[in-house]
């Protein structure tokens, strides 16, 4: 008898498995259930519809020689029946068989099965307001809700755009829409967008928000949505937003109710619990994707973590396994990409808050420096974050933001991590070279040689943020900038006094010896020489500030 499975879920994960199957079983019946009507399509890709870098919705679905991956094509060329607009409402574990109604019909039918996948992805999160239903307040979930954000912006019926929500989706979204012609204000509940950064880094990206038109509200509540019979406003606790348009971008929940009524485990996340061959509590049902959690790599803890990208690769590790194979999912870093405007935003890793949340002594480091060799044509800044266990001298963490190839340095940082690396080997790893494509030394090369720095005690650091404080606090020390006098005529920081590297040795005399200096410069290179010049001087007291001027997130003074 041929081997029987039912998939139900066909976005990403559920696709996935359904063809792996039939590439390793080519005898297999797999019949896949998907309550929408749109399937296989890329839903990270849903914000470049709305901003019209991708022309066609269809682009969304087609296999990169274009054709569309729909219902005939699963048939044709996978040999998999897929059922769209079909729900699944109820698993039936004794019996192994899933119930399940066409929509529009009134009868429910029985699929049979040896193996059930259950890909039932997650669902948008929104807000219990009061009038939370009115028209024009959509989510970014699907094929659908881009076409309706795209028809109101294309017919010029949303102008003023408010986005809930800092994350990922809810800034992707800003950014779509302000290339649209609309204005466009980003309310987040948090002090930050996007919490998978730390504050200072997410705090660059907010500036560069607000440097392309959107304004950006952090520490905001929403209250209530205004309108009749479409929506007019956003009430929230800075005060009432206009609005022609809102969409939600506050998150997503795991969509587990078919199997918590069938007893399947759900895991502490909320999400359901699978082991890394991606099986359920029932041993003969896998899940995948979206609604399942994963463990973190680095805590060894469940995580919910929802990427496209996780999808697919559980999704062919539960189709080996379903096939007889062995294969294994070990879990996920979190490691993140997104485009904002001509930034690249990454992250891989923990974050330093997270790190300290879960017990780590973490160092961290800020280096600045240009993606390429600066003097080649294209060179672009990026700002790198480092986030280390102090004991064991691991990488625990990186983000990047900036113009520059943030990417790929988050991409080596997550082969780092998953490799269990120390700063040390890092340092020494031999990436490739060449000025078109990097500095002599890589940007995550200097960054791990700035952390073996920090942890040998060669340099005392200390983050922006905490110089931002002492100042507010006017506590007694000196804030040194060893820039230009060029550099500092263009901008310079609060609190600070110029004296350029460069006449540092001869200028000693004006540092007191008793009080404690803190140097910085544009990248703080020269803040770390100006460091060690004044240590060799017997300075005791001698700090360099992480990032330096380039990475400071606070207003500049300006001439």
């Amino acid at each position: 008898m041929p081997l029987k499975v039912v998939v139900i879920g066909g976005v990403a994960a559920g696709p996935k498995v359904a063809a792996k199957i039939m590439r390793l079983n080519p005898e297999a019946e797999v019949t896949v259930l998907e309550k929408g009507r749109f399937l296989s399509y890329a839903g990270c890709g849903l914000p470049y519809y709305v901003s019209g870098a991708v022309q066609e919705p269809k682009d969304l679905m087609s296999t990169p020689i274009g054709v569309v991956r729909d219902v005939a094509f699963f048939q044709k060329v996978k040999n998999v029946k897929v059922l769209n607009e079909t729900e699944a409402l109820e698993i039936d574990r004794a019996q192994k068989r899933v119930r399940a109604r066409r929509h529009g019909e009134a009868a429910d039918f029985w699929l049979a099965f040896d193996k059930l996948v259950l890909a039932t992805g997650a669902s948008p999160v929104r807000l219990p307001f009061p009038n939370a239903h009115l028209e024009n307040i959509f989510t970014l979930h699907g094929v659908q809700d881009a076409e309706g954000i795209k028809a109101l912006v294309s017919q010029a019926q949303a102008r003023e755009v408010v986005v809930i929500g800092g994350g990922l989706i809810g800034v992707e979204t800003a950014e779509a829409l302000v290339q649209c012609g609309c204005r466009v204000t980003l309310v987040e509940t948090l002090p930050q967008v996007l919490r998978v950064l730390d504050w200072e880094m997410a705090r660059l990206v907010e500036r560069h928000l607000e440097s392309h038109g959107v304004r950006v509200l952090t520490r905001t509540q929403v209250t209530a949505f205004e309108g009749t019979g479409r929506v007019s406003g956003v009430l929230t606790s800075q005060g009432r937003l206009p609005a022609d348009l809102v969409i939600l971008g506050i998150g997503v929940r795991p969509q587990v109710d078919l199997a918590r009524a069938a007893g399947l485990q759900i895991g502490s996340t909320g999400a359901l619990q699978v082991n890394d061959r991606m099986q359920t509590s029932d041993p003969d049902i896998y899940a995948a994707g979206d609604c399942v959690e994963s463990r973190d790599l680095v805590t060894g803890q469940p995580c919910f973590v929802p990427l496209g990208s996780t999808a697919n690769k559980q999704g062919r590790v539960a189709a080996i396994n379903i096939c007889g194979g062995d294969d294994r999912f070990p879990g996920v870093l979190g490691s993140t990409v997104c485009k904002v405007f001509d930034f690249c935003v990454a992250r891989t890793g923990l974050t330093e808050w997270a790190a300290r949340q879960s017990g780590f002594q973490a160092v961290t480091v800020i280096v600045p420096d240009a993606d390429r060799a600066h003097y080649m044509p294209g060179a672009k800044p990026i700002m790198l974050k480092l986030v280390v266990d102090a004991s064991s001298r691991k990488l625990l963490g990186a983000q990047a933001v900036g113009p520059g190839q943030g990417d790929k340095r988050m991409d080596v940082a997550a082969m780092a991590i998953t490799a269990g690396m120390t700063v040390d080997q890092l340092s020494k790893v031999d990436l490739c070279y060449a000025p078109p494509y990097s500095p002599a030394l890589d940007n995550i090369i200097t960054a791990a040689n700035v952390a073996r720095n920090k942890l040998d005690g060669q340099v005392v650091g200390i983050t922006p943020m905490e110089v931002k404080q002492r100042l507010d606090a006017k506590e007694d020390f000196v804030f040194l900038d060893v820039r230009s006098p060029a550099e500092h005529q263009q901008e310079r920081l609060p609190g600070s006094i110029l004296i350029p590297l460069g006449a540092l040795r001869t200028r000693l005399s004006e540092l007191p010896k008793d009080r404690e200096i803190i140097t910085f410069c544009k990248i703080s290179l020269r803040g770390y020489e100006a460091a060690k010049i004044l240590q060799g001087a017997g300075y005791e007291r001698v700090r360099v500030m992480d990032g330096g001027a380039a990475t400071w997130p606070f207003e500049k003074l300006t001439s």
